[in-house]
């Protein structure tokens, strides 16, 4: 059964065909990062711009990439929550219009569990000599898919989960943060400092030539088990970054940066990248601890820190096979891999009823889902 994801949730415009939820035939996306960073951040109405220029060229390269026509096709999946309104109507028109006119299933997926799906892709199509040459090494994936009971680390900008999956559709939100996510301190934290956007590529870069233990920063105590903090980490950075810079805490945050040497920057990267993902695996392992679960898997653009994959294998007593750092940001091959599984057990959705859901939690989702 072959997939056409659709994703459009922000600020990238993504297509992918998987085959049977777990081999990958296509994966194209047109990231907006350069177009963004010149304002910090993700501009919504720009973004919705960009995706409707480009929507129908990237669905046709993954056709294109995968060598499929539409008579290949069987469903497509689309991403409909949570996300920017304008960026995620732009995806869901496309997808709609074209589960109408090529009369194909239609199946809605959730962004946040779309990103746990790119751990069950273990396989990539095969390429001629030609595409090999042109598209450089193959992707690194799991080599088995994961297996349940399966325990969820999702992190990235918007969302820092774990969910604990007994099947497919059948989860629990065990913890999650109760302010900022973890991608977000990250992106903060960069501008504090003077990092370009995006902040978690930036503050795992300067890190490695930083030291983690130069500077002292709190983890946050919450009364919730499994749950996550990193306002409170955040603002721990401003003040020291005030306090180096010898300047009190009226400094506007916005005039930090010219004030470090690139030593001190490093540093408070280091530092604050250390507290940050040991933040996320002390929980991660308290849970593992309690539910034992028979793989653990991390999801979401924070997914691809490299100190994060390796701390937690330190940390926990499994073998945890990590998806490909290009698959843990935003992409259409999760949207079609969750697709797969959702229509195995889900009736298609009539198209002219899709309706998007920005702020749609995940914990929403009804088991059967």
């Amino acid at each position: 059964m072959k997939i056409l994801g659709i994703e459009s949730s922000c600020d990238e415009t993504a297509a992918s065909v998987v085959e049977d939820g777990q081999t990958l035939l296509s994966n194209v996306v047109n990231s907006q990062i350069d177009i963004h960073a010149v304002y910090g951040g993700v501009v919504p109405e720009v973004a919705a711009r960009s995706h409707i220029e480009v929507i129908n060229p990237v669905i046709n390269q993954a056709l294109a990439e995968a060598n499929c026509t539409w008579d290949d096709i069987d469903a497509i999946a689309v991403t409909y929550a949570p996300g920017l309104i304008g960026s995620l109507l732009v995806g869901t028109l496309a997808a709609r219009t074209l589960a109408v006119l090529k009369n194909k299933p239609l199946y809605p997926v959730h962004h946040v569990l779309a990103h746990v799906y790119a751990n069950f892709l273990i396989k990539e199509r095969s390429r001629t000599t030609e595409e090999s040459a042109s598209s450089g090494d193959r992707l690194k994936l799991p080599t088995r898919q994961p297996e349940f009971p399966m325990l969820a680390l999702i992190v990235s900008g918007g969302h820092s989960q774990l969910v604990l999956f007994r099947n497919h559709g059948d989860f629990e939100l065990l913890g999650q943060t109760q302010d900022d996510a973890v991608g977000e301190a990250f992106d903060k934290v960069a501008k504090i400092i003077g990092l370009p956007y995006p902040g978690g590529p930036s503050i795992a870069t300067a890190a490695i030539s930083g030291n983690p233990e130069a500077y002292k920063l709190p983890k946050s105590k919450l009364s919730g088990k499994y749950d996550f903090s990193f306002s409170g980490l955040k603002t721990a950075v401003l003040r020291a970054v005030q306090a180096e810079a010898g300047v009190d805490i009226t400094f506007p945050s916005s005039g930090l940066a010219g004030l470090l040497n690139d030593v001190q920057r490093h540093n408070f990267a280091a530092s604050f990248q250390r507290v940050a993902i040991e933040t996320l695996i002390d929980k991660t392992e308290l849970a593992f601890n309690d539910f034992q679960p028979k793989s653990v898997v991390i999801a979401g653009g924070v997914a691809a820190n490299a100190e994060l994959r390796r701390m937690l294998s330190e940390r926990l007593p499994i073998n945890i096979e990590y998806a490909p750092m290009n698959l843990c940001t935003d992409n259409a091959a999760m949207v079609a891999t969750a697709g797969y599984y959702l229509a195995q057990r889900n009736q298609p959705i009539e198209p002219y009823d899709l309706e998007v859901i920005p702020s749609l939690s995940m914990n929403s989702l009804k088991t059967t889902v």
